[in-house]
């Protein structure tokens, strides 16, 4: 009797051992929700202030869940658009018990916007990025930081500065190279029709960016094409880009994704992707404005890379070819959480 009593209490401690490492896996719907007091009160949006050189800004975040194992950290692109057009990770992150930072950096709309146009330098932005980190307390073993675009050039050269602080990095639709992505936007113009291209020369040699006959076009025959190929523009995506800062956009990016230019014209940390030791996604379409080749690339040249090809997708493959973005990207997640991450 003793003997099958012991049985039962080994039973009954190895049921709660289990049941305790579960737990601390994968929260409950209750723990995943649980915010603190202030956190409730607000939403989730935290709005957390920025040192810089030229005085204290704030910037918008807002969290969703409540995972200490995993946290996910989204950089929208631009430079200067906003989280908005990220929101479609919403209902993927939530189903799989991810906590996640929606994010609208320093002169982005729900974030202060200083006028001072020296506060636009890349460097500035991975300090911002950093502090971020900080004040929302995430560490190497929880953080991942995710990129779109600019959102990639700027979670790249954060991970080259601070990728002790990371747990995983996932860069969507961004060459490591601004001049590779200038050239490859070359071999995209010229694959549209003569009479297209010379209108738009035309535009472009006075300057006049703004004229709505050139945005039109450029709209119609470039960005639906290689920026979101959905028929109809999803209503977040619309709304980022209506909001768009577009004194930092030029500054940083140039006139368009269509004419490439800005201080990021220089850019390019081809050889330095080696340096990067921790796991690593690159996501690339075949419709996109950067080139699939490159980034399939970068994911060879750092040290624990994996490549995500979309084949239907374009610069927004996260709208336009879900399915196959979706997946790649948390079952990256996943496998670095098991601890089985292999190219």
């Amino acid at each position: 009797m003793a003997n099958y009593l012991t049985k039962i209490h080994l039973s009954l401690l190895s049921l709660c051992f289990l049941l305790a490492c579960q737990s601390e896996k994968t929260p409950t719907v209750a723990q995943y929700f649980d915010y603190m007091p202030a956190q409730k009160a607000n939403a989730g949006v935290q709005m957390i202030p920025i040192q810089t050189e030229k005085g204290t800004f704030n910037v918008w975040t807002k969290r969703f869940g409540n995972n200490p194992k995993t946290k996910v950290l989204i950089l929208h692109g631009g430079p200067a658009l906003t989280h908005e057009y990220m929101e479609c990770f919403e209902p993927f992150f939530l189903q799989e018990g991810i906590e996640f930072y929606e994010y609208d950096q320093l002169g982005s709309y729900y974030s202060d916007q200083p006028t001072d146009s020296s506060l636009w330098t890349l460097d500035r932005y991975v300090e911002e990025v950093e502090q971020v980190r900080k004040a929302l307390n995430l560490d190497k073993d929880n953080f991942y930081l995710l990129g779109n675009s600019w959102g990639g050039i700027l979670a790249m050269q954060y991970a080259l500065k601070y990728q002790d602080h990371l747990k995983g990095l996932l860069v969507c639709n961004m060459m490591a190279s601004y001049p590779r992505y200038a050239a490859y936007n070359g071999v995209l113009r010229s694959k549209l029709r003569p009479s297209y291209i010379d209108s738009v020369n035309v535009f472009e040699a006075k300057g006049d960016y703004k004229n709505p006959i050139y945005t039109n076009m450029v709209t119609e025959g470039y960005y639906r094409k290689h920026i979101c190929r959905l028929a109809e523009w999803p209503e977040p995506v619309n709304r980022g880009f209506k909001h768009v800062n577009e004194q930092i956009y030029v500054i940083m990016q140039g006139p368009s994704e269509f004419k490439a230019g800005g201080r990021l014209t220089n850019w390019d940390i081809m050889d330095k992707l080696p340096s990067l030791r921790i796991p690593t996604l690159m996501v690339g379409a075949q419709y996109d404005t950067m080139d699939p080749k490159d980034m399939e690339e970068q994911a060879k040249l750092v040290q624990k890379g994996r490549f995500l090809f979309c084949p239907n997708g374009s610069h927004l493959s996260m709208w336009d070819d879900q399915e196959v973005f979706m997946g790649g990207v948390l079952g990256f997640i996943k496998d670095v959480e098991k601890g089985n991450f292999a190219k």
